[in-house]
């Protein structure tokens, strides 16, 4: 089962200076040009199978997306694909934009 992170509890993690985790977008070009987290890396979601090579094993993987649907997916995948450190960011970037950072643009 996939582990669920806030966007709380991300935070100060992404904060430290001692192994921070590593951000996955899988969102869209066009929701990526909106609104990010950085740093993070962006593969949209139907290009993570071709693409989880990108993707490091040594550190924990957060994944987000609006609002945590596709993310919660591809997690579950990197999951099934051996990745041992994957979580879920709750919420998405939409509860990141309402609780950590108001600087991040929200959208539908």
């Amino acid at each position: 089962m996939v582990e669920a992170i806030t966007p709380e509890e991300l935070a100060p993690r992404l904060r430290s200076t001692i192994e921070p985790p590593f951000l996955l977008d899988v969102r869209e070009d066009e929701e990526r040009e909106i609104a990010r987290i950085e740093p993070s890396l962006h593969i949209p979601m139907s290009e993570v199978p071709n693409r989880k090579e990108e993707l490091p094993r040594d550190r924990t993987l957060i994944v987000y997306c609006h609002h945590g649907g596709r993310s919660q997916m591809v997690a579950a995948y990197l999951e099934q694909e051996g990745f041992d450190h994957v979580a879920n960011l709750t919420g998405g970037i939409d509860a990141w934009a309402q609780r950590i950072d108001p600087k991040v643009a929200r959208y539908r």
